[in-house]
């Protein structure tokens, strides 16, 4: 099966300081989240700055969290600014 992103939600979480947003492989969801830092230009970006930047960025973060996916299975995966250099 390959990753697809047929639903287009996003949240953004206090608490690991990122947004948050789903694949699918097959019957199973997998979670991921962008760390804010790296939807930011500088400085600490609000959630609301965040979620703007995650719609601005989509395409490129779902190629970004293929390439991710790809690469190793996990239970969850957190992508970083290294990630999209």
């Amino acid at each position: 099966m390959t990753l697809a992103f047929p639903n287009s939600s996003r949240s953004f979480d206090e608490v690991r300081n990122a947004v948050r947003f789903s694949g699918h492989d097959g019957m199973f969801q997998v979670p991921f989240f962008v760390e804010a830092g790296a939807l930011a230009k500088s400085g600490k970006p609000t959630e609301a700055e965040c979620l703007r930047a995650f719609d601005a960025m989509r395409a490129s973060i779902h190629t970004v969290a293929q390439k991710v996916y790809s690469s190793a299975r996990r239970t969850a995966y957190l992508l970083t600014a290294a990630d999209f250099r």
